[in-house]
């Protein structure tokens, strides 16, 4: 590397450490608050166009509003985030991928839904990319919290198929690659390392994009091998690599997940573990292709928070993909469950224990 191009990586460098300093994701939390990362602008509203494309537009705002139906929370005790800039973005997206998505034919194949080609950009960005924004503000800042707390979960975010260069998937911002990015890039930060721990039922191949032959992150993905994206490029950057057969179901995946997640712990020593926590490995989601009862997902999530409880090791979970109407309410029980075994901490005690019974009326 020339002296020039030495020159102009240190510059952009600099640049994107100026980007963090200032930024305004990043804020001081409440003592009566807790680390749970929520605004009801993530909801996605689109004058019934959302309803074209399978994923549930009102997931986020359904996540938060049992939780409060629970008594566990209130609009006080989350932490409401900012809507990430142009700025901030820029930490890792190019300017030409941020143009690009003032076209709407660009977000139409982005978001998987078609007609939106057909209308203003900045209907476009309104009522979809601007959700997005806070999203992915939420996934910074909820990073942010758990190397303060210990613990953090974005009621959104996970946009796990998004580079820094392309979108995709309902993935238009790179969220999992701006919150390690945004830690790396704080002067005042100990973090040096991550791990992300990918168990939505769709490979990431954004992050993987993006952290290709960067030995600071560790990835472990447990995808469905028949789904999209089949991004093999990507495949790459997986360092712990377990392929699905569809139909998995609980007993082959939670052994899976264990067995992977003991040998990626033991191989590698991060300072914050990235959870995606997708739902869509529920039984009955097309997208997904798995059989994962909602029992199981319980049982995933408390697995992965106990792992990183027993080595000391921040946990930031963010919901991902999970494409039926019922994945709400199992993310709510997860959480209530979290608490319940002591692995979080949520501002009230839950009027109930979790209800299984009730989660799996559906099945």
């Amino acid at each position: 590397m020339g002296k020039l191009e030495r020159a102009k990586k240190m510059g952009k460098v600099e640049d994107k450490a100026q980007s963090v300093a200032s930024t305004n994701l990043w804020f001081e939390i409440a003592p009566q608050q807790c680390p749970i990362v929520y605004r009801e602008e993530y909801n996605v509203n689109f004058g019934g166009f959302e309803k074209l494309h399978p994923f549930d537009a009102s997931k986020w705002g359904n996540i938060f509003e049992f939780l409060i139906a629970e008594g566990a929370l209130d609009s006080s005790s989350v932490m409401k985030p900012e809507e990430a800039t142009e700025q901030d973005l820029l930490v890792v997206h190019s300017k030409q991928y941020l143009r690009n998505l003032k076209w709407s034919w660009t977000v139409s194949k982005i978001a998987e839904i078609p007609p939106l080609a057909l209308l203003p950009n900045f209907l476009v960005q309104r009522f979809y990319l601007r959700p997005m924004r806070f999203q992915t503000g939420g996934s910074i800042l909820a990073g942010r919290l758990a190397m303060k707390r210990g613990w953090a979960i974005n009621i959104g975010g996970g946009f796990h198929h998004a580079s820094a260069h392309c979108g995709g998937g309902f993935c238009p911002y790179a969220d999992i690659t701006l919150l390690i990015q945004f830690l790396y890039n704080d002067a005042n930060s100990n973090v040096k390392s991550a791990m992300i721990v990918d168990l939505d039922a769709h490979q990431g191949n954004g992050y993987q994009k993006d952290f290709l032959g960067n030995r600071t992150v560790y990835i472990m993905d447990v995808y469905n091998r028949s789904v999209y994206p089949h991004d093999e490029d990507a495949k790459r950057a997986i360092d712990c690599k377990v392929e699905l057969e569809s139909y998995t179901s609980d007993a082959t995946y939670l052994d899976l997940v264990e067995k992977n997640l003991d040998k990626s712990l033991n191989a590698f020593e991060p300072d914050i573990l990235v959870y995606n926590a997708g739902t869509d490995i529920l039984e009955g989601d097309r997208l997904g292709c798995l059989s994962v009862s909602a029992k199981g997902i319980l049982s995933r999530d408390l697995l992965v928070f106990q792992k990183a409880s027993e080595r000391g090791i921040p946990i930031v979970m963010l919901t991902s993909g999970g494409y039926l109407k019922v994945t709400a309410k199992i993310i709510a029980s997860s959480i209530l469950n979290l608490h319940k075994a002591g692995l979080i901490t949520l501002p009230y005690e839950p009027d109930c224990v979790v209800d299984l019974a009730e989660v799996l009326k559906h099945q």
